[in-house]
């Protein structure tokens, strides 16, 4: 049993902060508009000073394997992180929007 709340990329608030843990060259590819972009190796020595412990997270990667990750360790450190299950997969597949920083159409990857 986890201890923090899981949901599916259809389901996550337009608004919500939503933290992008994949790498920098997934994230340019293709990524939700005015997500936070953290890798999933920086988040330890950047958490504190980027995240604020009073605001929900929704955490997402690819798949969801190292958004679970992540949200399981942020959790532990007293922020509040919300599973996206199903990760930006999810989220293409659910007609969600998406951006890119290389000039090209965005894709997930």
């Amino acid at each position: 049993m986890s201890d923090f709340e899981t949901v599916r990329a259809a389901d996550v608030p337009a608004d919500a902060a939503l933290l992008d843990v994949r790498e920098d060259y997934e994230f340019a590819e293709g990524h939700a508009p005015g997500a936070l972009h953290i890798p999933v190796g920086e988040i330890p020595a950047r958490f504190e000073a980027e995240l604020d412990p009073d605001e929900d997270y929704y955490v997402i990667c690819r798949t969801g394997g190292r958004s679970v990750q992540i949200t399981t360790w942020l959790t532990g450190k007293g922020y509040a992180a919300i599973f996206v299950a199903d990760g930006m997969d999810g989220w293409l597949v659910a007609g969600r929007p998406l951006e890119s920083s290389t000039g090209e159409e965005p894709k997930v990857r």
